[in-house]
């Protein structure tokens, strides 16, 4: 008797961890990224370089905090704005970004600059900014009014 109880109890527990298991990769659980790196957002810098949009360059670092909560937002916004600008990621310590890393003023990580290599131009945005995904909208559009204007006088 003792026997079949120790049996049923193995077996449901088997059931029940199998089934939690399969509820956890179902719903993503296992698919938590653990550094900025494993996002995979955008396009290669040197490409953006060529192309007419400007592009929205995010310098990182793998092993910042912050960067890693930023991912998710940086994301989304290369999803709404797949049209209008380029989306880079920059890994401040691969040495492939050396040169441009040392051109701009990195004062923390992340750090977010709007290039515009059409009009040789760059902007620092406010880290203040980050976490707030309306107020990051409004800069992203901001400079896309501006850009147009730019356009606009460049053809007269």
């Amino acid at each position: 008797m003792k026997k079949k109880i120790i049996i049923t109890l193995a077996i449901l527990f088997v059931v029940i961890v199998t089934s939690a298991a399969g509820f956890a990769v179902a719903n993503g659980a296992f698919d938590k990224k653990e550094k900025p790196s494993d996002y995979k957002v955008g396009i290669p810098y040197e490409q953006a370089l060529e192309s007419d949009k400007p592009m929205v360059a995010l310098f990182y670092v793998d092993w910042c905090g912050y960067c890693l909560r930023f991912m998710p937002k940086f994301k989304v916004l290369s999803m709404m704005y797949v049209t209008k600008y380029n989306f880079v990621m920059l890994n401040v310590e691969d040495p492939v970004n050396k040169d441009l890393v040392e051109d701009v003023a990195l004062t923390g990580f992340p750090t977010v600059y709007v290039i515009d290599p059409k009009y040789d131009n760059r902007f620092l945005l406010n880290n203040a900014i980050y976490q707030n995904l309306p107020k990051f909208r409004t800069e992203l559009d901001r400079y896309l009014r501006i850009r147009g204007l730019l356009d606009k006088a460049s053809k007269k």
